[in-house]
């Protein structure tokens, strides 16, 4: 348990294991509140700064790529760490702005864990604005080609078209067409490209039948 409440928000749009995580952090002493997207916790980080986000990644409206770059970028004193079953446990997945990765449906002992050792990061602070691409909504069409995506440059704030394929790289690098910034991008989609959320519960916590009726909101 930590020796002091540590403000953590979490951001998951699946009301089942949001409440049971909910429900966990705030039994192991943790002051939580929580939301169900990227735009909603935004507007929770407003109205007071958590010391930690664990969010998810594949949300609809804002996913936590968009999110939790929007925080490295904004809000670097934040301690963030992200959670999906679409990818592996072990390092951060490439382009995302993270301090660590948990894997979901796996130890939720290894989670508490990594959220205790996360409260302990503020010496990393001023490295945080760093490796924090743009993330940018998307839509494959038929031939793989995206078509033109609009990239808002973060340097002089215009806005600019530039075509992108699906065989690109995760994290694509283009010059902006007004002010020749260098821009670090990626195409994110909603849709989370594992099976069904709800069956992804931490290991080692209880079906929820009793509270997934509910949201902690």
């Amino acid at each position: 348990m930590p020796v002091r409440k540590i403000n953590l928000l979490l951001v998951e749009d699946d009301s089942q294991l949001r409440l049971l995580l909910f429900t966990l952090f705030t039994q192991s002493g943790y002051r939580v509140r929580a939301a169900e997207d990227g735009l909603s916790a935004l507007a929770e980080i407003r109205a007071a700064m958590p010391d930690i986000v664990l969010s998810d990644l594949y949300m609809p409206g804002m996913s936590g790529f968009e999110l939790l770059s929007v925080i490295r970028r904004r809000f670097p004193g934040i301690a963030v760490i992200a959670m999906s079953s679409a990818f592996s446990a072990g390092e951060v997945p490439a382009g995302v702005a993270a301090d660590a990765f948990y894997q979901k449906a796996t130890s939720v002992l290894f989670l508490l864990r990594m959220i205790e050792d996360a409260g302990n990061l503020d010496r990393l602070a001023p490295l945080r604005r760093q490796s924090a691409p743009i993330w940018v909504p998307s839509v494959q069409a038929q031939s793989g080609v995206y078509g033109h995506v609009v990239i808002a440059c973060p340097e002089c704030l215009r806005t600019f078209a530039y075509p992108s394929r699906l065989s690109d790289a995760t994290v694509r690098k283009v010059n902006c067409a007004s002010c020749e910034t260098p821009i670090h991008y990626a195409l994110v989609q909603a849709l989370d490209p594992t099976p069904a959320k709800a069956t992804w519960l931490p290991a080692g916590l209880p079906a929820a039948s009793p509270l997934s009726a509910a949201s902690p909101e």
